[in-house]
């Protein structure tokens, strides 16, 4: 077997992927080391139970940089994104809010609760896409280095300032609230009515330790909402096969340019000669040798783990002792024998095409942080909920269904017990909340899987089971993730960089940090002959 490699990625999660795609796109000869039998990391499409195909963690697309499906020709290589048209929001006594892809049929909808909130809804979503369209590019760039001297960065972080500096008044207001600020007050600002504002917020809370009250949603809801399907912001879509389909269309395209992937290869640290990187050992002792290594791990494994943290700079290994990690998300995935019962809408299966919410209030998402806050699950959870195979049936077996289930707030941290012996009590609190918004829903259940905060660090390797590799909090984004200084894509060794989502633009199914850390190294590589345009 080949020792001697161009690159080695550390990780073959999809940024790993992604990052390896440009490398061996350049005509680097790239490796990638995936410690699991199968690539994807939290983009994995798993059949459990036969005939039932289940998207374990992650489940729908959006943030995926656009590019990227271009310039790694991933339709090609099978990517296939099918639109979710709905979001459906029960509430009580069988009262609803559902929306769809007609702006005007949502107002519609939306004024059955509030005609105030269908004007206001127009009216903050065409802001909304303005400041969308206007932070876009800065998703895309590598930052600037806000610790350096260098006249280039200097200039960098001007040029920048400028620009922020140059938006409209009413957007600079906006991002300025969104980026230190709750969103509910921006919510409330625009909105009255409850189901309208908690269906809204519900994107300022996923995966992060904050409430819609709480300080630091509002960067939450808007990095969601940046993201876009069909060049529709905030819209999201849901993989042919899962998302695993998607992270098998990249492992093609590494191998179409040339990389090569290995699995069951747990990679036990990076070799270091002489303040440089010169390769990796497995666990099982096998080196492996390569210019340069790219870890697609999370800030922690990659300057804690990986290497020796006493090697490196200590301000460095301060900001990682004091990144936050946090993990507050668990999914619960169902196998159904039919569809989920909703009063008025037996002959409706639309309504499940896309996401469903259930969270009515923002009362109701506050009590289930206070839950959290107290180092408990919450006892009325927050869910996001997908019935996949009413986008793609080849999900389920004909009548058949599956449901996944993101679940907030879990926190990695239990005040009072463990997640071995809390896993069973979660799923059932997710399966009777369930019920109470679909009366009847426990009879249809065919197959249950639960997986915690735990379980997401065991197997995918992320730690404290935080799906975005790190909080995504200003402290934590941008100039500062994973830390000042650190913050494009290199690291104290040479030839060792980082690639995953604790890096810039950060989490969710996006591929920007693998693309952008690419460009990095490229750069670095200027004027090496290895490097050949293809």
């Amino acid at each position: 077997m080949k020792t001697n490699h161009d690159a080695i990625i550390i990780g073959g999660g999809h940024n790993g992927l992604v990052n390896a795609a440009y490398l061996a796109k350049a005509g680097l000869d790239v490796l990638v080391l995936e410690r699991r039998n199968i690539v994807g990391g939290a983009a994995v499409t798993e059949e459990l139970l036969p005939g039932y195909k289940f998207t374990t963690f992650s489940y729908a697309l959006s943030l995926l940089r656009p590019d990227i499906v271009q310039d790694l020709n991933l339709v090609e290589h099978g990517m296939m994104v099918l639109p979710m048209p709905r979001t459906f929001q029960p509430d009580y006594a069988g009262n609803y809010l559902l929306l769809g892809a007609d702006k005007w049929e949502n107002y519609h909808e939306i004024a059955r609760h509030s005609r105030n909130d269908a004007e206001a809804y127009l009216d903050f979503g065409h802001k909304l896409d303005r400041l969308c369209f206007a932070l876009k590019p800065i998703m895309d760039e590598i930052p600037p280095n806000i610790l350096s001297e260098d006249s280039a960065e200097i200039a960098k972080r001007e040029q920048l300032h400028v620009y922020l500096a140059n938006l409209d008044a009413d957007l600079r207001a906006l991002l300025d609230i969104f980026w230190t600020g709750s969103v509910a007050e921006i919510l409330d600002e625009y909105f009255e009515s409850d189901i309208v504002k908690s269906l809204l917020a519900s994107s300022s809370i996923i995966g992060s330790m904050v409430s819609p009250r709480s300080p630091g949603s509002g960067l939450v809801y808007l990095f969601h909402v940046i993201g876009e399907f069909d060049g529709v912001f905030g819209e999201w879509g849901f993989h042919k096969g899962g998302n695993g389909a998607f992270t098998q269309a990249l492992a093609r395209s590494v191998a179409a340019f040339g990389g090569t992937i290995r699995t069951d290869a747990a990679v036990d640290h990076v070799i270091v000669a002489d303040g440089k990187a010169v390769g990796v050992a497995l666990a099982d002792g096998e080196k492996i040798y390569a210019d340069t290594v790219i870890s697609a791990l999370d800030p922690r494994r990659t300057f804690k783990q990986l290497v020796n943290p006493a090697t490196l700079p200590s301000d460095l290994i301060s900001a990682i002792d004091s990144y936050k990690f946090q993990g507050t998300a668990a999914k619960v995935n169902f196998a159904l024998a039919d569809l989920p019962p909703f009063p008025g809408f037996a002959d409706r299966p639309d309504i499940f095409q896309g996401f469903v919410n259930v969270g009515p209030s923002l009362d109701y998402l506050e009590a289930a942080f206070e839950d959290a806050k107290l180092g408990r699950f919450s006892r009325r959870p927050f869910l996001d909920c997908c019935v996949q195979s009413t986008i793609d049936p080849d999900m389920s077996p004909a009548g058949k269904h599956i449901m996944s289930c993101f679940v907030m707030y879990a926190p990695y941290h239990l005040a009072e017990s463990d997640w071995d012996s809390e896993r069973e009590n979660l799923g059932d609190t997710v399966q009777a909340t369930l019920e109470e918004f679909f009366p009847g829903f426990s009879d249809l259940v065919l197959h249950r899987e639960v997986v915690t905060p735990l379980d997401i660090e065991r197997i995918v390797g992320l730690s404290e089971g935080n799906i975005f590799q790190g909080e995504m909090f200003a402290s934590q984004m941008f100039y500062n993730r994973p830390a000042p200084g650190w913050n494009q894509y290199r690291t104290p060794i040479e030839g060792y960089y980082q690639c995953g989502s604790g890096t810039h633009p950060g989490g969710c199914v996006i591929g920007g940090p693998g693309k952008l850390a690419a460009r990095q190294i490229l750069n670095d590589l200027i004027g090496d002959s290895r490097v050949v345009a293809r």
